[in-house]
């Protein structure tokens, strides 16, 4: 292969000091985006029904969900946008914006009054902003991990991959964390009545922190070779969907396996079950935050490990065994919260993010290698998006509902065993593809089907 003047080879960057800067730039951006999107969920199953939703009848925190999941509609739009722009534009560029967006949203939702003060305005502004902060979720993964997986050694692409993938649970862990501050510096009623604006407000500063480092950082390779090219997809969504749409449905079932799971966390499901003063454990909020926030860091290292060991066994064999294992941790999940004991709540999350973090620390390595250069930012972002609708959207409502109608959480698990198995058989269906080449001189390969039985996409 010829390369370019004033290019190095496609998929590599110049240094390891740029190395470097690329995954603290994804690490520290995604980060920071997964605080601001979790910190509305933790608010949700802790204050928010009580603040904003309780008017509106005994379902409040059922309510209360069902705004979290909203968001997860308008994700498909962030990433048509996204990707729509990411692959004409750049991946840096979109990356800027989601990061702009994402903040201001929380950060208003820190000032927003409650139903008390302005009545029904109240909720339908929160939801407004939670409608926001879906939009920039949408957009922000697949530009972050482009930018990772892109700049990586083609040995190296599931270490690089798992860079942005780890946001997520240093997210969950800042977020649980911050939270669980705020109830021992603001315990009881003043927690309820300033303590949890703090941690949307402290979003200001994150997003500050978030917009320098990510200025820092040069634009993805292969981006800039198709820039140079001047091979840019002129329209592509319209590509994808017309001669993707299968791969894209497979791939966001792959995620939603994992969603679906993760949201018990995430979407702040636990954290009310185990708190609710009305509920069957009544737990304490502080104990059970730090308890979550623990789990964030056995998720955060599964995460990571996963993507060293999909380097080199290949993402499909490390999704398989991932799969096994948080089959397993679904079925430990709830006899150990069940206990009431903090020590056994926490081990029960604990062992569920090992099959979490293994099912989603190959992601972002298995999805760029599915898609065309070209319409690589849509095809990532549009099947990550799909997924989250698919499996965490309305996990916790859906998780509520049942046990409200069945009297027992096995029916949770039963739910959660299933979305669990639905993404190990769209893992079974794709090929592994983890040494194909992803620059732009490679589109005719890159466009063969990694669906088996599929010759062509």
């Amino acid at each position: 292969m010829t390369e370019n003047p004033g290019f190095t080879p496609t998929g590599t960057i110049a240094s390891p000091a740029d190395r470097r800067r690329v995954v603290f730039a994804t690490v520290v951006g995604t980060t920071v985006e997964w605080y601001d999107f979790f910190i509305y969920a933790t608010a949700v199953g802790l204050v928010f029904g009580e603040l904003f939703f309780k008017p509106l009848g005994a379902d409040s925190i059922l309510i209360g969900f069902a705004t979290v999941g909203i968001s997860f509609l308008f994700r498909p739009l962030g990433a048509f946008l996204a990707g729509h722009f990411g692959d004409k534009l750049g991946r840096k560029r979109v990356l800027m914006w989601t990061l702009i967006l994402m903040g201001a949203a929380t950060a208003l939702i820190g000032v927003l009054p409650t139903y008390d003060a302005i009545g029904m305005t109240a909720p339908i502004l929160l939801v407004l902003l939670r409608i926001l902060q879906g939009l920039s979720a949408g957009g922000e993964w697949g530009g972050a991990v482009l930018m990772a997986v892109e700049h990586a050694p083609k040995h190296k692409r599931g270490a690089f991959g798992a860079s942005p993938q780890i946001g997520v649970p240093l997210g969950l862990l800042l977020a649980s964390g911050v939270m669980a501050i705020m109830t021992a510096i603001a315990p009881g009623e003043q927690f309820i009545a300033w303590g949890w604006r703090i941690p949307f407000l402290l979003s200001v500063v994150l997003i500050l922190v978030g917009y320098y480092v990510r200025r820092n950082v040069e634009e993805s390779p292969v981006f800039a070779e198709l820039a140079e090219r001047k091979e840019k997809a002129k329209m592509p969504i319209v590509q994808l969907f017309r001669k993707h749409l299968l791969l894209v449905i497979i791939a966001a079932l792959v995620f939603a396996g994992n969603n679906a799971v993760g949201y018990m966390t995430t979407g702040g499901y636990i954290q009310n079950y185990s708190t609710d003063p009305e509920g069957p454990l009544a737990l304490d909020r502080g104990p059970v935050l730090w308890a979550v926030a623990g789990s964030a860091v056995t998720w955060l290292l599964s995460t990571l490990l996963a993507g060293f060991v999909s380097d080199r066994i290949g993402r499909r064999t490390t999704y398989i065994i991932g799969w096994i294992l948080q089959l397993g941790g679904v079925f430990a999940l709830f006899p150990l919260v069940n206990t009431g004991n903090i020590g056994l709540l926490f081990a029960g999350l604990a062992i569920l993010t090992i099959g979490l973090g293994f099912t989603y620390g190959p992601q972002a390595a298995l999805y760029t290698e599915l898609f065309p250069a070209s319409i690589r930012f849509s095809g990532v972002s549009i099947s990550y998006a799909i997924g989250a609708i698919a499996g965490g959207a309305f996990a916790p409502t859906i998780a509520t509902a049942l046990v409200k109608a069945t009297g027992t959480t096995m029916s949770v698990t039963w739910y959660l065993a299933g979305m669990t198995v639905i993404g190990l058989i769209a893992t079974l269906l794709l090929r592994d593809r983890s040494s194909i080449p992803l620059g732009p001189d490679h589109e005719e390969e890159q466009a063969v089907s990694p669906i088996h039985g599929l010759a062509r996409a």
